[in-house]
């Protein structure tokens, strides 16, 4: 029984696909960060440009 068991140990130290998976858990959580950073500052900038034409359009009733 001790040898099955440190035949299975040792398939586990061998075994990278967990930590492979890990990897690519933490690059597609730093991709999709970059992205709401990215859509935040798109968010603001649009929301800045309807403000401005929102007070053209204003002015231009009066």
């Amino acid at each position: 029984m001790g040898r099955a068991v440190g035949g299975i140990g040792r398939r586990l130290l061998r075994n990278e696909r967990g930590a492979t998976a890990v990897e690519y858990g933490l690059i597609v959580a730093l991709m999709v960060l970059a992205m709401l950073v990215g859509m935040q500052a798109f968010a603001d900038e649009t929301t800045a440009m309807w403000t401005e034409v929102s007070s053209g359009v204003a002015e231009a009733m009066d």
